[in-house]
């Protein structure tokens, strides 16, 4: 039986939050605050649960809605009105508002065939890619982080679930096109935990799962690029409260995150790359 989802409204000041937290925009810090504000507030726990039950549903190919007849005629009023003004106006240069009523105007004659209309909301999310700029790509660093942070959400962290060194390294066979080293650390106090496949830096890589006294270290590996120069050469980075290390080895990018401090996560690079195959 499932759990009954409380009608009442999300907390007005997370409500905002909880749309960052569906759209997967918000830091690690944030998306902490509102896993662990949901564990206590029902009535926002259930406002999510709607909230992704609305996405699914008109995310689905063949999911349509007519557009209420209001809706088409005062679209059509509206770009008649722009371009009696543009006609009034012939020397006045469309900008703003007007520039985007001025590209609706051209897409006229296939708005008056326009018999399906997602909905209202849709058509609004339209007009926005319209009139915003394309957000500016993340940088590899973020995407570690957000890589991280989504791995310690539920049912995230392990596609493999093994402390099995020879368990988890074949798993990756056939699904990527090289082979990450996998060691087992536990002797040193990283036990190894598994691994799974994520998506970094636009291509599929290998994350190797250790742990650490209850913390978490993602080791992300792909091919080194060309750009490689310095076998076992790291450095240390540290980026909303998380901390990054950064190294090559054997033609392999390995970077390692958790929210260790920097020596212990240097003790495990050590550890690793003294257990990697000589």
């Amino acid at each position: 039986m499932s759990t009954p989802v409380p009608e009442a409204g999300p907390c007005a000041a997370w409500e905002g939050l909880l749309n960052g937290y569906l759209d997967g925009e918000l830091d690690a810090a944030h998306v902490m605050d509102v896993e662990r504000h949901l564990a206590g507030c029902p009535a926002c726990a259930g406002a999510l649960q709607r909230m992704t039950l609305v996405r699914r549903v008109v995310s689905q190919d063949d999911v349509r809605w007519r557009a209420p007849p209001a809706l088409r005629d005062s679209v059509v009023a509206a770009l008649a009105r722009e371009r009696s003004a543009a006609v009034a106006q012939p020397l006045a240069r469309p900008s703003g508002i007007a520039a985007l009523v001025g590209r609706l105007r051209a897409m006229l004659p296939a708005l008056r065939q326009w018999s399906i209309i997602p909905s209202l909301a849709v058509v609004a999310a339209a007009l926005l890619l319209v009139v915003l700029p394309p957000r500016g790509g993340s940088s590899l660093e973020e995407e570690l982080v957000a890589g991280h942070v989504r791995s310690l959400l539920a049912e995230h962290l392990t596609d493999v679930a093994s402390s099995n060194q020879h368990t988890v390294k074949p798993w990756f066979g056939g699904k990527i096109d090289f082979s990450p080293p996998v060691v087992d650390l536990a002797a040193r106090g990283f036990p190894l935990a598994g691994g799974r496949l994520d998506y970094i830096g636009g291509r599929v890589v290998a994350a190797l799962v250790y742990r650490r006294n209850g913390h978490v270290i993602n080791v992300f590996v792909w091919p080194a690029g060309s750009d490689a120069h310095v076998d076992r050469a790291f450095m240390a980075r540290a980026r909303e409260g998380y901390t990054l290390l950064n190294w090559t080895e054997a033609g392999l990018t390995y970077w390692a995150i958790s929210d260790l401090n920097t020596v212990e996560l240097k003790e495990f690079q050590e550890d690793f790359l003294e257990a990697l195959p000589k």
